[in-house]
């Protein structure tokens, strides 16, 4: 029961995470404008991972798709492959993990192959995880450093007027759903050895006699109840069997009998 809770439950957490990564994909509020020094403006500007938008005081909101890819920043673009590696790791994991759930039985499917895709499942759940989350914090870091530079420059005089950007709302969302995928992964793992079976198998053993090609093998004993004669005495060249008398003892002959 334990068992097939922690696989629900990772399967359901790690759901959350892949949604949550697909989400903060299609966001556009990756990066917002600093209204620190402006906090009355009639133009706000927040940027996303595919497009950069605009929107005015009167609730116009235009946005415009980046039409190149050369001519975006390299980090920039290895953000978007993290991301998007990240979710189709996320979805193929969905999709094995389905068939892994020990509450569903698919035809004559053992526990094993069931340990084995539970076990796949979460090594996808834990590697998109650390996609998403390795890509947020690479656009965090880049984010970071423009501020920086840009409130320099300001500092400095270099620029009147100098637009900085902050985190925006799907730099959060992104991290809890690497997190979270991270964890699903984490419990289907533990899961997978719950699922393996116990095996007890007992094999026969044989020993071999040294200079003989004897095999002794274990097997069923009969327990017998005194002494019993071996029926398979061997018997040498002319001996016979002395006869019996009356009172049933054997009767040897005499010296006198040969004569």
């Amino acid at each position: 029961m334990s068992t097939t809770l922690c696989q629900v439950m990772g399967f359901l957490v790690s759901s959350l995470g892949v949604a949550g990564s697909i989400m903060a994909t299609a966001m556009d509020t990756w990066s917002t404008q600093d209204l620190y020094d402006n906090p009355v403006t009639a133009v706000f500007q927040y940027q996303g991972l595919w497009r950069s938008c605009v929107r005015q005081s009167s609730g116009f909101t235009e946005c415009r798709p980046y039409f190149t890819i050369l001519g975006l920043p390299a980090m920039f673009q290895a953000v978007r492959a993290l991301m998007i590696v990240g979710i189709v790791l996320g979805i193929l994991g969905l999709l094995v993990c389905i068939f892994a759930l020990k509450c569903i039985r698919i035809g004559s499917m053992e526990d094993t192959a069931k340990a084995n895709m539970t076990l796949t499942s979460g090594i996808m759940f834990i590697v998109a995880g650390l996609c998403a989350i390795t890509g947020v914090s690479v656009f965090a870091n880049m984010l970071v450093t423009n501020f920086w530079m840009s409130t320099t420059n300001m500092f400095q005089g270099m620029q009147n007027v100098q637009n900085r950007y902050t985190f925006g709302s799907a730099l959060f969302v992104g991290w809890v759903a690497g997190g979270l995928a991270l964890v699903g992964g984490i419990m289907m793992c533990l899961a997978c050895k719950g699922l393996i079976p116990e095996e007890s198998r007992y094999k026969a053993v044989s020993y071999n006699a040294s200079g003989r090609n004897i095999s002794y093998r274990t097997g069923p004993y009969k327990v017998g109840s005194g002494y019993e004669a071996d029926p398979k005495t061997r018997k040498g060249a002319g001996y016979e069997e002395a006869p019996r008398s009356e009172d049933g003892r054997r009767s040897y002959p005499s010296k006198y009998d040969y004569v």
